[in-house]
C-alpha cells in the first residue's frame, strides 16, 4: 500500500510549528508495512489544497490530510477536499449526533461548520476535541492539525492501512560513510534489501525488507566486511 502524507499550515510553513504529525503517522505506517512516498505541506488555502489532493488522491492507494479542520477563518481543508471531488459541504448528522451524545455538547453551543464535511463522506468521530473529521471514497483520509487529536482519530482509522511484514537490522559502524561506498554498492547489487545509510556520531547502516533470509543474510555479509561499532554498556 502506497500513502502520501498532506499537511496544512501557515503555521507550519512559516516555522512556527514543527512538523511532528508528518513524522508521527510515517512511524505508525511502516509499523504496518505501509510505504509512504509523499510528503507534502501546503498553505491554508482552498486552491492549493484541492489541488494538491485531487493529484495525490489519483496516485497513491491513500491520502491523508491532516490540519485545518473547524469553523473558524483558517480552517479550509473540508471545503478544498469537497472541492476536489467537486462535491459541497454539508452539516453530518451522524457526527452531530455523537459531538452531542458522546462529547457533551449542545446544538445550540456549536459554532456553525463544526459538524461539516464532503457531501457522502464518512465521518470520523473526535475522540479528544469537537471537529470530526472524514474519510471520501475510501481513499482520503481527513485528520485534525493537533497532535493529540490527529493520533486519537488515526487509531480508530489504522486497520484500513494494511502493507506486507517488514523486517529490519541496523549495522552500527566505525568508518567514514566516504569509506564505505563501494561496499555499499556491493551490498545494494548482491541483496535484494532497502539499504539506508544514516551518518551522524557514527554510520549507521539500516537494511529493510519483506524476507526476513534476505535481510539477516545482507546483515551478516555487511559485519563480516567493515568495522562493526561497539555500542557502550553502562
Amino acid at each position: 500500500m502506497h500513502v502520501a502524507l498532506v499537511n496544512v499550515g501557515d503555521e507550519i510553513l512559516t516555522g512556527d510549528t514543527t512538523n511532528t504529525n508528518a513524522t508521527w503517522i510515517c512511524a505508525r505506517l511502516n509499523e504496518r508495512g505501509v510505504d509512504v512516498e509523499r510528503i507534502t505541506v501546503v498553505p491554508d488555502r482552498v486552491g492549493e489544497i484541492a489541488r494538491v489532493v485531487n493529484e495525490y488522491r489519483v496516485e497513491y492507494d491513500a491520502v491523508i490530510v491532516t490540519g485545518g479542520l473547524g469553523p473558524t477563518h483558517d480552517d479550509m481543508t473540508m471545503e478544498a477536499v469537497a472541492a476536489a471531488y467537486g462535491r459541497d459541504v454539508e452539516s453530518s448528522e451522524e457526527a452531530l449526533e455523537w459531538i452531542v451524545e458522546e462529547g457533551g455538547y449542545a446544538r445550540d453551543d456549536l459554532t456553525e461548520g463544526t459538524s461539516h464535511i464532503p457531501a457522502g463522506a464518512r465521518p470520523l468521530h473526535n475522540e479528544v476535541g469537537v471537529a470530526p473529521g472524514c474519510v471520501v471514497d475510501d481513499e482520503v483520509y481527513v485528520l485534525p492539525g493537533v497532535p493529540a487529536e490527529m493520533k486519537g482519530m488515526f487509531e480508530s482509522i489504522a486497520a484500513e492501512f494494511v502493507g506486507e511484514d517488514r523486517y529490519a537490522e541496523t549495522v552500527p559502524i566505525d568508518e567514514p560513510e566516504s569509506a564505505l561506498l563501494d561496499r555499499i554498492e556491493e551490498l545494494r547489487e548482491r541483496f535484494d534489501v532497502g539499504v539506508g545509510v544514516y551518518p551522524g556520531e557514527y554510520v549507521r547502516i539500516k537494511l529493510t525488507g519483506t524476507d526476513i533470509a534476505a535481510v539477516e543474510s545482507a546483515a551478516g555479509w555487511l559485519r563480516e566486511r567493515v568495522d562493526v561499532r561497539v555500542e557502550e554498556t553502562e
